[in-house]
């Protein structure tokens, strides 16, 4: 029998983090006048995300074990008409899920911070903004109705840009920020349009009342939009809206070119904002309306071919890049390219189950990126770094168990999520299914690649850690040791390590079967089984974790993973002149891949450009022209002439005066002689 949860209970969970950071923000910085230290400022942080992260493994082990269940208002804001604007949540299967996901990862990023940021000057200021960006995603996740969840949706964003520009003395940091902020208003544009579509059409906000109402958004028939000779349903027109939305903010091709430039923020908040949690968000928007993404055939193939080119086209940036970061950057844009095919084939619990196990390893491969960067005396060039096995024996062992499982080798978390997508993809009935099959294929050995290239040229091979002499840094740390060597982090760096490897290892097996076939998430996603049979045909195949691992022996995957490692490991390992002299034959590929498909370049001269011009001819044509020259300027000059006609009627002569009177009776008589006729 199901059971409720306490509100008051569940108010705590967003609020806790929310009081660390005010307390940190405000008493530890000069706005407050520097009353806590650092060690208070951490600590009360600390403390409010762990209380957050106690009651949500609470809220998990009631709704999994004693089904309970929460949808209630919290606050009303107001109503207009029938229209209610609240505050409120639900608490299913879904939003339990994303608030372990959310705290535990922020929970190891903050203790995490007390290394990394331990000599920047905005210590304090940086534990307010990490606080503060899990209070908004908590209200994200947890929210049960379009309007709280669009405030949440501009409180991550607005947190992502301070955090993104922490370093706002540093030009390359502020260019991406803003890049971040700007990327994200287009697609927050569509979301809001999808919104309001859904106010004006359903007359609420609330979910349940929503999803009751879906399917007016196929009867009615006061919206059709003909366009190439066929009608638009306005569930599709709403469900591509909302779609663009989610495009923005979890970085899906063409407005993904914000989150690889994002890396100039400190190394703790890629792993909290730009791999497990916000970059999710749109994923887990979509999956929670997924009621109304059910009805329109034409959003879920949109969404297909937008997940499938942003699966294997950024998987194939991570292979040229540099930076440590930026690898790990761009496989997370193709792992997110991966949720959103899982989404187009109705795979929604899918989806969410590579969203979940994604943001354990994907949190892990950061954080290990940092301890690296770290132990390398801040450094974040692979091509000078090497042999670091020895020296750095936790990041090494950890970093090892991160790409293992993204690149799904059996057994670790991230094959049971990722192979479970491509095989759903593979029963879908959709037409951009093939497509998306093929992304997906393709992108299993280029991640293999990339993330392997990545792995061997960091802790294998030669020493060349001492050898560039313009090692990029991501702060302005010094060497602790003094000794010019690498050396393993503190514990405070090791430790979520290790807590973030260990379900980076077994979370997936634990979790396939109640996430994916089980009713975990049955109450929060609504799935047309006759119309998308994908999810049904897999689960028909379906034995069990086990029998899974065996399945794949006799599927693609497994083989182009193993071929993706073991060429990285022949080029890199055995024969690294062999990717510099690729490089010179193919220098058009290269060229390609360093200007970013030229999406930045198209973005700021053609679309900004138009943009602006757009602006001026606007401001020039129609504020100056129209507006100002002929309906202000020129009703004035008509006012100004008609004046100077009727001044020169009034001459000051009486006898002109009696003339126009006489004139004037002599008309009227006229006018009354004519009538009386």
């Amino acid at each position: 029998m199901s059971t409720t949860l306490s509100a008051s209970t569940l108010l705590a969970v967003p609020l806790a983090p929310l009081v660390g950071s005010a307390l940190a923000g405000i008493l530890g910085t000069k706005l407050g006048g520097n009353w806590f230290g650092r060690r208070l400022c951490h600590s009360i942080a600390i403390l409010g995300v762990l209380v957050s992260f106690i009651i949500s493994l609470m809220t998990l082990w009631a709704v999994a074990v004693h089904d309970a269940r929460f949808n209630d208002s919290i606050y009303e804001w107001m109503v207009i008409g029938g229209l209610r604007m609240e505050i409120g949540f639900l608490i299913d299967g879904l939003t339990a899920m994303m608030m372990v996901v959310v705290t535990s990862v922020s929970l190891m990023v903050h203790i995490y911070t007390i290394g990394y940021m331990e000599e920047d000057a905005g210590y304090n200021r940086f534990f307010a903004y990490i606080s503060l960006f899990t209070f908004s995603m908590l209200m994200l996740v947890m929210s049960n109705n379009l309007l709280q969840l669009f405030f949440a949706w501009e409180a991550v964003g607005l947190v992502s840009y301070l955090l993104i520009g922490f370093w706002y003395n540093k030009p390359t940091a502020i260019f991406a920020n803003m890049k971040a902020f700007l990327v994200n208003r287009v697609g927050d544009f569509g979301f809001i349009l999808g919104i309001g579509l859904i106010a004006a059409y359903t007359g609420s906000l609330n979910y349940s009342e929503i999803f009751e109402r879906a399917p007016q958004l196929i009867a009615n028939i006061e919206f059709p939009w003909y366009i190439l000779g066929q009608d638009v349903m306005l569930a599709t027109v709403i469900a591509i809206c909302l779609f663009i939305g989610a495009m923005g903010k979890s970085a899906q091709f063409p407005l993904h070119v914000w989150l690889p430039d994002s890396m100039e923020g400190p190394t703790p908040i890629s792993a909290l904002i730009h791999a497990a949690t916000m970059v999710t968000a749109g994923i887990f928007m979509v999956a929670r309306m997924s009621p109304i993404y059910e009805l329109s055939d034409a959003a879920l193939n949109f969404i297909l071919i937008i997940g499938a080119i942003t699966a294997l086209f950024m998987g194939f940036m991570g292979i040229i890049q540099n930076d440590i970061k930026r690898v790990v950057a761009y496989s997370t844009l193709s792992q997110l390219g991966y949720m959103t095919v899982a989404l187009g084939a109705s795979a929604y619990s899918v989806a969410v189950f590579h969203l979940m196990t994604h943001a354990f390893f994907k949190a892990l491969l950061f954080l290990a990126a940092g301890s690296v960067i770290m132990g390398l005396h801040h450094n974040q060039d692979i091509r000078w770094m090497g042999g670091l096995r020895k020296y750095m024996p936790i990041t090494w062992i950890t970093f090892l168990i991160g790409t293992l499982a993204l690149i799904g080798t059996p057994f670790l978390s991230g094959f049971y999520s990722k192979d479970s997508i491509i095989e759903t993809v593979k029963f879908s009935n959709l037409p951009a299914s093939d497509l998306a099959y093929f992304a997906l294929l393709a992108g299993v050995f280029v991640t293999a690649f990339y993330s392997f290239r990545l792995y061997f040229l960091v802790f294998h091979g030669k020493e060349r850690y001492d050898q560039n002499p313009d090692a990029h840094h991501d702060d302005h740390h010094h060497d602790d040791h003094g000794d010019g060597k690498p050396h393993e982090s503190p514990w405070v760096i090791t430790v979520p390590l290790v807590l973030l490897a260990v379900p980076s290892v077994i979370i997936g097996y634990m979790t396939i079967v109640p996430m994916v076939f089980g009713d975990f998430l049955a109450d929060a996603i609504t799935v047309n089984s006759q119309a998308h049979p994908a999810m049904a045909e897999f689960a028909a195949v379906f034995t069990s974790p086990l029998g899974l691992v065996a399945h794949a022996f006799f599927t693609p995957p497994l083989y182009l993973a193993t071929a993706g490692t073991l060429l990285a490991w022949y080029m890199y390992m055995v024969n690294p002149a062999l990717p510099a002299a690729m490089a010179r034959k193919f220098r058009f590929i290269v060229v390609i891949l360093e200007n970013k498909y030229y999406m930045d370049w198209i973005n700021e001269n053609i679309i900004a450009k138009a943009a602006v011009g757009l602006g001026i001819g606007l401001w020039k044509g129609g504020d100056r022209g129209l507006i100002e020259g002929a309906v202000v300027n020129l009703s004035w000059k008509v006012v100004g002439w008609m004046a100077g006609v009727v001044r020169r009627a009034q001459t000051g002569y009486l006898y002109h005066y009696a003339f126009v009177m006489i004139v004037g009776v002599v008309a009227f008589m006229s006018y009354f002689v004519w009538l009386a006729k």
